[in-house]
Order: C-alpha cells, then structure tokens, then sequence
C-alpha cells in the first residue's frame, strides 16, 4: 500500500460534496432546495421545481462525482495495478468516500445531503457497468409503471448486489455494493413508510412531499 492512496479519500469526500441540486435551485430559481418541495437535494426533486433538463443535469454531475473518482484517483494515486486486491479496495474506499461526502457535503455544513441513488450508480458504473445497467433498466420499468421514484430506487438497489454477484461473484464490490443498497434502503426509510402506508407522492405530480436520490 502507498501511504499517498489515503490522500484520495479527502479528494473523493471533496468530490461528493458538489452540491449540484443546491446550485441548480439557486441559480436557476434562487431558492434553497432544502426549503421546498420533499427538501431533498436530489434529482426528483430538482425535477418536481425545476423541471426535467435541470434533474438530468443534476442526475448526471451527482452520477459523475461517483464515477470519477472511482475511475481516475486509483490511476492518479497509483494505488497498484489496474485489477488487482489493492487497487480494488482502493477504488471501493473512494467510492464510499463520496457516498458520504453526498450524503453529509461539507461545503454545506453537513446539512440537506441526497439520499445517494445518483451517486451511487456513478460508483458502480465505474466498478461494476454490466449489473448497473441491468439495475438501472429495473429502476425506469418500476418507477415509470408505478409513478414512484423511491419505488424504482429501492427496487434498483435491491437487485444490484444479486446482479454483482452473478456477473462478478463474491467480490469486494459484491460486499460493498450490499452495504450501499442497505444504506439506500436506510435513507428511503420515511419512503417506504409512506409507499406502505399508501401516502407516498408520485412523480406525477408537481409537487412531491416524498422523494428519492
């Protein structure tokens, strides 16, 4: 292990504390998102108050802070050969690095982070592209036949550490991709309440007092 790799778990913590939701609200509407709509700062509800391209861009900088660092801080850092045990851990620790610099971002006082579903399939992108993608079909069939974001999301996580499995087996990724889909499951918890109760808001709506990522 080079004692420089530890250095990437600042950058990636750096990293996913971007608040592209925050600056999408006030620079497109100047309001803070943590004040309206469900006050998440992730893509549905950028998309409930700002409309679709604004939640697309904002989908895609979150996805992108989780990717990145995943792909590029391991080659940077030199953290071992591209494949082997270290670079994989290595790449997993940057991942959940930015998993929680998304969820508790810094540049906001640790205050209003996402739920971490953009993020997250930004890290697995880059550790895991084949079961991502299978995951993310999942997730547009269920949220665009149920009308629930937080649906589609769980439904995404749920099925991702069985698809990494079957693609990969019981790898480090394996392992980490459990803790990040019981971590998403964590974060929706007020969701699910919601979507058993029957109380849940649909992405239908304009406005949304439930919402995912």
């Amino acid at each position: 292990m080079m004692p420089h790799a530890a250095l990437g778990l600042p950058i990636a913590y750096v990293a996913g504390s971007f608040p592209s939701a925050y600056l999408a609200g006030r620079l497109l509407k100047g309001v803070d998102l943590r004040t309206v709509g469900s006050g998440n700062l992730g893509a549905t509800n950028v998309y409930r108050e700002l409309g679709a391209g604004a939640a697309l861009a904002v989908y895609l900088l979150d996805a992108g802070k989780g990717a990145l660092p995943v792909a590029l801080l391991p080659r940077v850092l030199d953290v071992g050969v591209p494949g082997s045990s270290s670079a994989v851990w290595w790449a997993l620790a940057y991942g959940i690095a930015t998993l929680a610099g998304h969820s508790k971002p810094i540049f906001l006082l640790w205050k209003g982070g996402g739920k971490g579903v953009a993020t997250a399939s930004g890290v697995f992108a880059a550790l895991a592209p084949v079961p991502l993608v299978i995951a993310l079909a999942l997730f547009a069939t269920v949220t665009v036949s149920s009308g629930f974001v937080s649906l589609g999301s769980l439904v995404g996580s749920l099925v991702l550490p069985p698809l990494v499995l079957w693609h990969d087996g019981a790898t480090p990724v394996f392992w980490v991709s459990v803790a990040v889909a019981a971590f998403i499951w964590w974060s929706h918890r007020a969701n699910i309440k919601r979507l058993l109760a029957g109380t849940e808001n649909s992405i239908r709506r304009k406005r949304d007092g439930g919402t995912s990522s």
